[in-house]
């Protein structure tokens, strides 16, 4: 499913906005140009988002591109990341990915924690 704002694959949601930060970030590496989003336990609401950029995709990984932008995420990290929304968002309280997750019961205030 495509529209204007967003391009949807297995219930996550890769903005425009995202996408679009994404590349400026890929165009500046030389081998890491893959998006990886993860979730691990930790933080200070027992589950913490991780972002980082990586050469390759590993076996299972979901692979959502979007105006060329490529976003990978693992099989353990999805179940947590269902329906979720992956945005980028440059305001007063700073530049950063955001994650609208339905599945989080609580998240802390600076947005990268939550708990299930």
């Amino acid at each position: 499913m495509t529209d204007t704002n967003t391009q949807t694959q297995a219930n996550v949601v890769l903005t425009a906005n995202a996408a679009r930060r994404i590349t400026l970030l890929a165009a500046t590496e030389a081998d890491a140009k893959l998006f990886r989003v993860s979730v691990e336990g930790g933080g200070c609401s027992g589950f913490q988002y991780k972002f980082d950029l990586v050469g390759e995709p590993e076996s299972g990984d979901l692979v959502i591109e979007r105006e060329g932008a490529r976003m990978l995420i693992d099989p353990v990290s999805f179940d947590y990341l269902k329906g979720s929304e992956i945005d980028f968002v440059d305001d007063l309280m700073g530049a950063t990915f955001r994650v609208r997750n339905p599945n989080a019961q609580s998240s802390c205030g600076c947005g990268t924690s939550f708990s299930l």
